[in-house]
Order: C-alpha cells, then sequence, then structure tokens
C-alpha cells in the first residue's frame, strides 16, 4: 500500500519525504526538483513492539512498512498537460492515498510559486486539477456507457446514474469521496474508475517552530475549509524534522524534542496516521528466532492474515491461536498466558483485531 505526498511546489514535500524515509530525495528551491517519484519504504513506529521485544528477547525484531511515494509538484494546468501534469497525475493514480502538503509558514527566503502564502488557495489548485482529471475520466467511460444504456441494458443504465452524479459533483467542485453512494454502487462503479479524488486524503500542515505544538492561523483556516471533507489535519514543522532527522544521538533527539513541547516526532504521528488512512492495522508473531509486525487489511479474517506470511498458510489454515497484546503484556510470556487460559483458539471467520499476537496451524 502507498501514499503519495502531493502538494504544489517548494511546500516542503521532499523534505517531509526526507525526514521520512531518510531517504535523500533532491530537495532545492526550485519547481520541479523532483521528477521521478521518490519512492521510501517507512518503519511504522510501534512502542508495542518495543515491549514485546522486552518480553521475549528475541533474535531480531522487524517492524511494520509502509510505502511512502514523493510526488512532484502540481501546478495550475496540470490536468491539461501543464508543467509535468500527466506524468503527476499518472504517479498520484498508483497511490492509495494522499498526503497533501500545504504550505502555513512565512519566509521570504523560500519563494513560493504563485507569490504569496495562502493554504486554501494552494488546496483549491491541487483539488481543482485532481476534479479536472476525474472529469475527463467521467467523460470518456459516459460516451461508452450512454451507448449501452440507450440499448435497456439495466446494469449500463445504473452505472450512467453514477455517473452522472460524479459528473456533476466535480463540475461543482466536490471531490467523489464526499459524495455518497449506496454500497453496491460504490463497489461496482466507483472503484473500478480509481477517481483520484475518491482517494482518503490527510493534510500536513507545514508550520515553523514555534507553531509545532499549537498551530496558527494558516492551520485554522485549513481546519475550518476542510471540516466537511472527513479528512484528517495534521500540524508538522516540516524544516524542524529535518534538524531532528540529523542527530543521531537517541538522547540528543530527546533533548531537542523536550525544548520545543513534543513528546516524538511529528514525522512519527505521520506514519502512524498515513498506515491508518490506509486503512491498516498490525498483528504480532512473537518467538526467539522474530518478533514481527505484520501490516493486514482492517477486517481481513485469520486466513488473510496467514497469507500476508505465506500464500500456504492462507490455503492449508486450520486455526489461528490468538492472544490479545495487552494479556500478553500482562503475563509476561505466552506459556503464563496458556495458563492462565487467555488464549484463544479461532477458526476461518475470526476478524484479526489490532494488536493481536497470531500463531497459525496449517496443513498443505
Amino acid at each position: 500500500m502507498k501514499a503519495g505526498i502531493v502538494g504544489l511546489p517548494n511546500v516542503g514535500k521532499s523534505t517531509l519525504f526526507n525526514c521520512l524515509s531518510n531517504a535523500k530525495a533532491q530537495s532545492a528551491n526550485f519547481p520541479f526538483c523532483t521528477i521521478e517519484p521518490n519512492i521510501g519504504v517507512v518503519n511504522v513506529p510501534d512502542p508495542r513492539l518495543e515491549k514485546l521485544e522486552e518480553l521475549v528477547n528475541p533474535e531480531r525484531v522487524l517492524p511494520a512498512t509502509v510505502e511512502i511515494v514523493d510526488i512532484a509538484g502540481l501546478v495550475k494546468g496540470a490536468s491539461k498537460g501543464e508543467g509535468l501534469g500527466n506524468q503527476f497525475l499518472a504517479n498520484i493514480r498508483e497511490t492509495d492515498a494522499i498526503l497533501h502538503v500545504l504550505r502555513c509558514f512565512d519566509d521570504p527566503n523560500i519563494i513560493h510559486v504563485d507569490g504569496s502564502v495562502d493554504p486554501i488557495r494552494d488546496k483549491e489548485t491541487i483539488d481543482m486539477e485532481l476534479q479536472l482529471k476525474d472529469l475527463d475520466t467521467v467523460d470518456k467511460k459516459l460516451d461508452k456507457v450512454k451507448r449501452a444504456a440507450k440499448t435497456g441494458n439495466k446494469e449500463a443504465q445504473k452505472e450512467e446514474a453514477v455517473l452522472l452524479k460524479i459528473k456533476a459533483g466535480l463540475e461543482a467542485g466536490v471531490s467523489v469521496r464526499a459524495l455518497e453512494f449506496s454500497e453496491e454502487d460504490y463497489e461496482d462503479f466507483v472503484v473500478p474508475s480509481q477517481f483520484i479524488t475518491d482517494k482518503p486524503v490527510m493534510y500536513v500542515c507545514n508550520v515553523d517552530e514555534a507553531a509545532a505544538n499549537t498551530g496558527n492561523a494558516y492551520v485554522d483556516k485549513v481546519k475550518e475549509a476542510v471540516k466537511d471533507e472527513n479528512a484528517e489535519v495534521l500540524v508538522l514543522a516540516v524544516g524542524t524534522e529535518a534538524d531532528i532527522n540529523e542527530l543521531d544521538d537517541y538522547e540528543e533527539r530527546q533533548m531537542f524534542l523536550a525544548d520545543i513541547g513534543l513528546e516524538e516526532p511529528g514525522s512519527a504521528k505521520l506514519i502512524r496516521s498515513a498506515y491508518k488512512l490506509l486503512k491498516q492495522q498490525t498483528y504480532f508473531t512473537a518467538g526467539v528466532k522474530e518478533v514481527r509486525a505484520w501490516t493486514v487489511n482492517i477486517g481481513a479474517t485469520g486466513p488473510q492474515a496467514a497469507g500476508v506470511i505465506h500464500t500456504d498458510f492462507e490455503k492449508g489454515f486450520i486455526r489461528a491461536e490468538v492472544i490479545a497484546y495487552n494479556d500478553f503484556v500482562e503475563y509476561g510470556s505466552e506459556a503464563k498466558v496458556k495458563e492462565a487460559g487467555k488464549m484463544k483458539v479461532e477458526g476461518k471467520n475470526y476478524i484479526v483485531k489490532d494488536g493481536d499476537v497470531m500463531h497459525f496451524l496449517f496443513n498443505v
């Protein structure tokens, strides 16, 4: 699963990407510095993993990961191919969620592509380009569907109605994710089209260090503007995060964070939020060889969770032995959890819960 970082040029996208992935994407004070999308595989910070390591003392520990894609800055006219528009929009289409970076700080030394700082205008510029691209997708689909609908094809008529609703919404400046559909219509007619504005979005307000904890007037405007979008707003001082990232010593990092009133780097919170935005959750396997966090979709069944380890585990799934994370911590070991009668044996219909410690029995 991939989350794509988007925004206008010079809002802090590549700097944020560097902080998240420790990969050194080129970062410069001019538009179109990032041409090819940089992809970073980022560890998901999870204190539960550290606790399991402490209890089990394994040979190695492997965290869950999420892919973050740094996509070059969009500009007005991208939907018509301006700048590097077509390439950018294709890169966004290949992601599963959008991290939309908005510049919410003043700095005369960093040029703004539109000449002034206005995160609402910037948001609307990108929204409009993505909506125009989706409108192009709708129009092309409608051309085909209308012909089938005229012949009396019931499915085509249903699809036509859904597409016309999307078209009207986009023309009114409403993204697909803000429209309401029945579950059946959404799965049958919306999902297959992979509309860019249907992807879940999180707005990342890039502020200066002074506003890292409390936000500022720009952030307040963003929160007001997106209050009906069912989208998360995260405040992050990207420049400060870059400074934290430069510190190799753990104690120095903690002192730096304490000085600015933060308990952890904002980038850690962003990674966890991106993970949730992608509708992902974690289960653990815990043994002396390895303690590992595995990523599954929220709502995954026992066999689906087993399949993340190996397809044979899913095919030959017999049952799962499941320990709730809190029980594992309370009793301190798998053996003591068993003694206390807290280990559950679950079958094929079990819905995995975030934090489950699992062991699978299978036969192929």
